[in-house]
């Protein structure tokens, strides 16, 4: 089993971003090769079309991150109440993950503050503890008792959400003086391809597939000119992606629950290029998880027959055999994280491999998390 104190590596603050790079594909980039530990080559995202291949297949996650962010005052006493929107299930109640001064009682009203000159004006009703989170209804603040949503969460989170931009980034713009405006993270947090209709809530996001922020509109069609398909599934990431592993050792994490979709015709994709000798390419962990959820896809049968969604617990770490991904785009992740070792798992080295890589890109001062910089492992 893998300690998880091996997943621990020292990052200087100043290297977390605290912003996006501009233009998105402008951010730097890493490549390394699973096979051959000699390869270390420093450029740019915007340097993709020259390494990836005619044959090859980019897997993206084309789930939209909804502004779930929020932001209210505890009726009774005025106070601040920070949280985070998780889910809708079916009563039509939400489930929230809230944090105030002073502890929250079941019955507690939670006036939440319009993101925008335009927002409506709404009230979370606390109804039962759910795990670590809140069972809330969601009401009108007209003055009525009992006046419960009938909008969809979309409409509400457009009224009450701000972007769920990760507290370490908020932490190290408190600490380096940085502003940034709830518009440019509305636009930042959200890739290119993200669906922009309104989907099932089971799928939408509470934090970005970072690795897709780095595509522009352009750099997707050169992809495309040079012949490099793309296909995509939709996993809704939730908040557990950054949750740090707490066991003593990694397989003995709760792995936290995501939902997701992955359709026939991406199957289909996968195995005709891979029978055709090209590389699926995963473009973040997210699109990897989803991927590596589902049994080895192959040509001329092995596709899963899928339903509307499809819940995955699966931890992927040292020891994981990879089924359907060769090639994976991604940032720099957190120290105790599933992510770090999840990537760790993609070298035979494991996760010596990876800290050499990490150390490197520290020394070049390369940006980390979710609005930084990428890495390109290939095969």
């Amino acid at each position: 089993m893998l300690p998880t104190t091996r997943l621990e590596y020292d990052l200087p603050q100043e290297l977390i971003a605290t912003e996006p790079a501009a233009p998105r594909d402008a951010a730097r980039l890493l490549v390394v090769s699973r096979s051959d530990a000699s390869r270390m080559e420093f450029g740019f995202v915007r340097d993709l079309p020259a390494l990836l291949s005619p044959d090859d297949l980019l897997m993206v996650n084309a789930s939209r991150v909804v502004p779930a962010r929020l932001v209210g005052v505890r009726r009774a006493t005025g106070a601040k109440v920070e949280g985070l929107w998780l889910a809708a299930p079916t009563s039509g109640q939400w489930v929230t993950l809230l944090r105030a001064n002073g502890r929250l009682r079941t019955g507690d009203l939670i006036d939440l503050r319009p993101a925008h000159a335009h927002g409506g004006a709404w009230t979370l009703r606390l109804a039962e503890r759910v795990g670590r989170g809140w069972l809330a209804s969601v009401e009108r603040q007209s003055g009525l008792p009992g006046a419960t949503v009938s909008a969809s969460f979309d409409a509400v989170l457009e009224d009450v959400g701000l972007t769920p931009i990760p507290p370490y980034i908020r932490a190290a713009r408190q600490r380096s003086g940085v502003t940034v405006r709830e518009a440019v993270d509305r636009t930042g947090y959200q890739t290119v391809y993200a669906h922009s209709e309104e989907i099932d809530s089971l799928l939408a996001s509470v934090a970005a597939p970072t690795a897709g922020l780095h595509f522009t509109p352009d750099l997707l069609a050169q992809l495309t000119r040079l012949g490099v398909a793309r296909a995509e599934v939709t996993l809704g990431v939730g908040s557990g992606t950054f949750q740090p592993i707490e066991t003593a050792h990694v397989e003995e994490h709760p792995m936290h629950e995501e939902w997701m979709f992955v359709g026939e015709d991406a199957q289909r994709i996968i195995a005709a290029k891979r029978a055709a000798g090209g590389r699926v390419v995963a473009v973040g962990t997210t699109a990897a998880r989803a991927l590596e959820s589902l049994p080895k896809i192959e040509n001329g049968g092995g596709v899963k027959q899928l339903g509307a969604l499809e819940a995955t617990r699966i931890l992927i770490a040292p020891g994981h055999t990879w089924r359907n991904v060769d090639a994976l785009l991604t940032n720099f992740h957190l120290p105790r994280s599933t992510l770090l070792a999840m990537v760790a798992s993609l070298f035979p080295q494991g996760v010596d491999r990876l800290l050499d890589i990490y150390h490197e890109a520290i020394k070049s001062k390369m940006r980390f998390y979710s609005y930084g910089d990428a890495m390109l492992i290939l095969p």
